[in-house]
This record gives structure tokens, C-alpha cells and sequence, in this order.
């Protein structure tokens, strides 16, 4: 079964540019919540009554060019070596710049192999966001992809809580995507480091959580088809 068929001070400054979604929300003057990586989780999706007041808000990103020459990152060749940048965009809500998306997939990797073949998406932050605002808006995002049980979706809060970390501007969360399996993390920071997060052998949630970005009941359209455009576009 395919996939589509599936589914001041140093410190006081630090501080203040560690915004949490609610303040986000007040500065933007329209939103009421901003996050996920979901992604990766990231990851930054609009929220649903945003989204009622103006759908066409859900959506503002600007793609940009699949073969624009950006090389890998060492995470990104890490986890899946050999990979080859598919697309990139980068998501923007009510002119907050929110991440730069981008998708890397093995050569000759094409649109139709969403959901079977391993694919690795990064996102590079331009806020801090904290981890658990990340994975709490990250299950709010997959919910669309239809109903989750309480119970499972309390365990998968619980696991994506515990791996993702506080991101600052400028650094970066890529995943692993192993179709059937799971998904793998890494978290390269500000400093230059690379570390290893983890992940989870979850068939399921990897692929409702990769789907926040790149399943047709995604939440940001336009976001997707700039990730699929250099694998001839989204196949619904």
C-alpha cells in the first residue's frame, strides 16, 4: 500500500530570544500558537482558528530553488549518506520568518517513493523554539491525518518530548525517515556541534510525523510541493 493511500544582559537577551509560541502569538497579533519540526516539528504550523479566520495565512511560505547547489550538512550525511537535496522552502507566518525546510532522498528518488523509500528532512531555525512546545505541536499537526487513541498519543507525546531539544536561531533538526521501521535525529547547534538525539523504531508515528510536512493533509501545501519539487511534485 503506498503511502498517499495511507495516510540587557547576555542572559536576560538570551532569554528574551527564546520565545515560547504564546509570546510569538502576541507579537504576530494573529496567532495563537507556533511551532514543530515537527519536524523535524518542528516544526510551525498555524493553528486552527488561525486558520479559520484566514485559511489562505495557513500557508505562506516561499519555495525556492530544488538545485540551488546546498550541499548536505554533516547531520544530513550522517544519517542518510549519499543523499542529494530534492527541495526547500522556507515557511513564513504573518512575516515571521519561522525555518528553511529542506528535503534529501537518495538519487533518482521520486515523488511516488514518498512512504517506501528512507528520505531525511531538515529544518534550520530562524527563532528559538523549546523542545516541548515542538513535540506538543507536532501531535497537534498529525491529528490531521485523522483520529490518534488518547492512550497513543500520550505515549507519543511522552517519546517526542524526551528527544527533541531547545532550538536556538540558526540551528538545525534532521530526520530520519525509514519507512516501516522508524526514524532517526540529529541536532546540529549553534556552536558547530553535532549531536546524536535518537529516535524511535514506530512505524506509525514516523510517518504521521514526517506527514506534518509532506502527506497530502498537511497543514502548508505550498510548503510541501517546494519539498517535492525536484522529485516531479506531489502525486496528490
Amino acid at each position: 500500500m503506498s503511502y498517499r493511500s495511507r495516510c540587557a544582559s547576555p542572559d536576560r537577551a538570551e532569554a528574551d530570544d527564546r520565545l515560547t509560541m504564546h509570546q510569538i502569538a502576541i507579537a504576530g497579533g494573529r496567532l495563537t500558537a507556533l511551532a514543530t519540526l515537527s519536524a523535524l516539528t518542528a516544526l510551525a504550523v498555524l493553528p486552527q482558528q488561525a486558520q479559520a479566520r484566514e485559511p489562505a495565512a495557513a500557508d505562506r511560505v516561499a519555495a525556492m530553488p530544488a538545485t540551488d547547489g546546498h550541499a548536505p550538512s554533516a547531520a544530513v550525511s550522517a544519517l542518510l549518506p549519499g543523499a542529494r537535496l530534492v527541495g526547500q522552502g522556507v515557511l513564513r507566518y504573518w512575516g515571521f520568518s519561522v525555518y528553511y525546510a529542506r528535503l534529501y532522498a537518495p538519487p533518482g528518488w521520486r515523488a511516488s517513493d514518498l512512504g517506501q523509500r528512507p528520505l531525511v528532512l531538515e529544518l534550520e531555525y530562524l527563532r528559538a523554539f523549546r523542545g516541548a512546545d515542538i513535540a506538543r505541536r507536532s501531535i497537534e499537526e498529525m491529528r490531521r491525518a485523522g483520529p490518534i487513541d488518547a492512550a497513543l498519543e500520550a505515549q507519543w507525546l511522552s517519546r517526542l518530548s524526551s528527544l527533541f531539544p531547545d532550538v536556538g536561531s540558526g540551528e538545525r533538526l534532521a530526520g530520519l525517515w525509514l519507512p516501516g521501521q522508524g526514524a532517526r535525529f540529529q541536532w546540529s547547534r549553534a556552536d558547530g556541534s553535532r549531536l546524536v538525539l535518537g529516535g524511535f523504531d514506530d512505524p506509525q508515528l514516523a510517518e504521521r510525523f514526517f506527514g506534518i510536512w509532506l502527506a497530502p493533509t498537511t497543514s502548508a501545501p505550498a510548503l510541501r510541493a517546494a519539498l517535492l519539487s525536484g522529485a516531479g511534485g506531489p502525486s496528490s
